[in-house]
């Protein structure tokens, strides 16, 4: 290639005689790329402003051959429009290095905590990292070390009671190991689900505790990927589920239902009613609790009367109230109520308090679950408690030790429950 200079026509001696447009010649601090170029701003850009320049307001636009704001575009492109520079990039590895005069390999060691790091370089680099706001990257080190520590929860609902304590007392089983909790709720949504027992599709995770509402314990069995997980909530495996790979951690749902109702009998009751019927739901925990509820009338010679086992759309203290209220016209017909958690309890003694039925005098009432509000009830609720300390506890254990290789072969781990009886089935003496 010529290199040799070329003679320069007279209206390109105007051209030259202007000041340089293109980024590479912007002042220091005041152009270059990624930044506004001074005295080149091409109408428009900025409300249109004028150039600063005498050289610049000098040179016509209309000058043949010389279109400033043509060539003007290159800077307007590089900054914005507004002159607002690029957001600067994070500091990585290799910036903490410099700062702090040591190889990127030192860097990583005292991030990570491997390798040998003398205490005064140790403290140069904990100071550059300071400094410059450097912050790891999950990703990254979870491809380095396999590992995240991090786990999810999934829950139907995070506010109700129940859930809330759930996550309380797994947040708190998990940090004891080292591990950080996600939570996420999938509001018993199908697809949600689907998603969750998949495994989230996502690395960030190293485990996953789910309580699924709407997927029975085979399906999310048969959807799992390779994501370590354990099944919560109150499915029995039973022998159809001899085979499955993913652990489940529950309480006795058919003993604990029993143990109410002989409770209940044990107060003088005969003729009782079950609120928690969930139509079309033939693996959901309310299943099991009427099952217990049928089989401990026959074993105490009473009869289970299909008109008195009340179907609710909902887990709620308003569903409670609305099914105690649509069976007031025979509501006469019975003297105790087992509830399939304690929010339809509370709903229902409600609706009998408001209606002038007497709770524990006409009917007693048994809820599940053991949450806080049935302490303060009035009068106080009466619960089927879970361990739900000791069961989070065990999933959490259980999780971790399939994260870390220590698995051993899947199992249904039932936890403890207990009856807490208290003044809503009390017997008035």
């Amino acid at each position: 290639m010529d290199y040799r200079p070329a003679r320069v026509k007279r209206n390109d001696r105007r051209r030259v005689a202007g000041p340089c447009v293109r980024p590479a010649c912007a002042e220091p601090g005041r152009g270059g790329r990624g930044g506004a170029v001074s005295g080149t701003e091409s109408p428009g850009a900025s409300g249109g402003a004028a150039p600063t320049t005498p050289d610049a307001s000098s040179t016509p636009s209309s000058a043949p051959g010389s279109p400033p704001a043509r060539r003007a575009q290159p800077a307007a492109r590089a900054g914005s429009a507004t002159g607002a520079q690029p957001r600067p990039k994070a500091p990585g590895l290799k910036d903490v290095a410099a700062e702090a005069g040591v190889s990127w390999k030192t860097v990583s060691n005292v991030v990570n905590g491997t390798g040998r790091v003398g205490e005064a370089t140790r403290r140069r680099v904990e100071e550059a990292i300071e400094r410059l706001g450097y912050r790891p990257s999950l990703a990254g080190r979870q491809l380095r070390r396999g590992r995240t520590h991090i786990l999810a929860l999934a829950v139907p609902e995070i506010d109700h009671p129940y859930f809330s304590w759930l996550a309380h007392a797994t947040i708190r089983a998990a940090r004891a190991r080292g591990y950080r909790v996600l939570i996420d709720e999938t509001g018993g949504e199908r697809a949600t689900e689907m998603t969750v027992a998949r495994g989230y599709d996502e690395r960030l995770i190293d485990g996953i505790l789910f309580s699924p509402l709407e997927l029975s314990l085979s399906e999310a069995d048969a959807l799992r990927g390779r994501t370590p997980m354990v099944l919560l909530g109150e499915r029995a495996v039973g022998a159809g589920h001899a085979q499955v790979r993913t652990e489940h951690v529950s309480i006795d749902n058919v003993r604990a239902a029993r143990e109410a109702v002989r409770h209940l009998v044990s107060t003088g009751r005969r003729r009782i009613a079950f609120v928690g019927v969930e139509p079309d739901a033939p693996e959901r925990s309310g299943v099991l609790r009427l099952r217990g509820y049928r089989e401990e009338l026959r074993a105490q010679g009473l009869v289970a009367d299909p008109a008195w086992e009340l179907p609710v759309a909902a887990y709620t203290r308003s569903e409670g109230a609305r099914v105690v209220e649509s069976v007031l016209a025979r509501v006469d017909g019975v003297d105790g109520l087992l509830c399939a958690n304690d929010q339809l309890a509370l709903g229902a003694m409600h609706a009998l308090r408001r209606n002038g039925v007497r709770v524990p005098g006409d009917v007693g009432v048994v809820g599940w679950d053991n949450i806080e509000d049935g302490r303060y009830a009035n009068p106080t609720l009466t619960t089927v408690a879970p361990d739900v300390d000791g069961l989070a506890a065990r999933a959490v254990a259980s999780l971790v030790d399939q994260v870390e290789g220590r698995a051993g072969e899947p199992a249904d781990v039932v936890v403890p429950h207990r009856l807490l009886v208290r003044e809503s089935t009390a017997v008035e003496r």
